[in-house]
């Protein structure tokens, strides 16, 4: 199957919804914080709205990822711009996000749902490591749109 020359639209929303879930996990982590802390400890947890939509955004993480890697595997993605180093940089920086996404989540729902306080631990690694991607792709998206100038940005407006 050739690549399409830009994302669809779906993709496009999927992206940028993807996103906004994923930063309001990060801006809003205390919640979930205090009801593990509460649950390690064995106090009985008060119903949390904050704690309820960790979880809910959680869940869409998840299942954006999915979604999104299904319409990968059906559509293709446009090829990237540049040498084949920078493709091989391109392929490998969206696996590993899509990794941390995937792994992140569901270290989450494992941790919660089932109690074990080592998939909290690689839940607490995973965002980091999530975070560090994010800013790597961010940068990588702002050096290809400011520096290259190849258009690269403009295919996921």
């Amino acid at each position: 199957m050739p690549a399409p020359a830009t994302y669809s639209r779906l993709q496009k929303l999927l992206h940028w919804l993807t996103a906004l879930v994923i930063l309001a996990q990060f801006v809003f982590p205390d919640a979930i914080g205090a009801a593990w802390r509460a649950f390690r400890q064995g106090t009985q947890i008060a119903p949390d709205p904050m704690v309820i939509a960790h979880i809910a955004g959680g869940v869409a993480v998840l299942a954006l990822a999915l979604w999104r890697l299904a319409l990968r595997a059906r559509h293709g993605v446009p090829a990237a711009q540049g040498s084949a180093l920078v493709a091989r940089a391109a392929h490998w920086g969206h696996v590993a996000l899509y990794t941390v996404m995937v792994l992140t989540a569901a270290s989450g729902a494992t941790a919660w749902f089932g109690g074990i306080t080592a998939a909290g631990e690689a839940h607490e690694v995973l965002k980091t490591l999530l975070l560090l991607l994010i800013a790597g792709h961010v940068v990588m998206a702002l050096w290809h749109q400011f520096v290259l100038r190849d258009g690269t940005l403009a295919r996921m407006r």
